[in-house]
């Protein structure tokens, strides 16, 4: 390895990408949310899993969804656990409680905010980040704050 390639920021951690998350990671790629709908009973269902946790249905199709919702709660992350991290921190890591069912929660970072400012209930949307070249995750921002 050369001295510039060690000085080179860290990449981030390396990501499983499976069959059942593909379309997820896909469709963050093309900034969309899109998370798995059960075709029998409507249940929108995250992360992604082979089977229906309501009716046990497998026809599970990747629908988008609005990107709206709400903070369910937080944490302010203050160490770096991989060297990615370590210019990032402090970070927020949230639960955010999707508009379009109850109990729709996904973890996300929280960005746009400083810790003190944030309240359980918070409207936020998402919005992407290119964590690389082919690595684009879901983020969330206070609702009606500049993407």
């Amino acid at each position: 390895m050369t001295q510039q390639a060690d000085l080179a920021s860290p990449a981030p951690p390396e990501m499983v990408i499976d069959a059942l998350s593909a379309p997820f990671w896909a469709a963050a790629r093309q900034r969309r949310l899109e998370l798995q709908r059960c075709q029998d009973c409507g249940l929108f269902i995250h992360f992604p899993r082979p089977v229906c946790r309501r009716c046990g249905s497998f026809r599970l199709e990747f629908e988008p969804v609005s990107g709206r919702g709400s903070v369910y709660s937080y944490t302010e992350t203050r160490r770096a656990f991989h060297p990615f991290f370590a210019d990032r921190v402090p970070y927020l890591l949230a639960s955010i409680e999707l508009a379009e069912q109850a109990d729709l929660r996904m973890l996300s970072n929280l960005v746009g905010i400083a810790e003190p400012d944030v309240r359980f209930g918070m409207p936020v949307e998402v919005t992407f980040e290119d964590l690389s070249p082919d690595l684009t995750i879901p983020v969330f921002v206070p609702a009606g704050s500049p993407a």
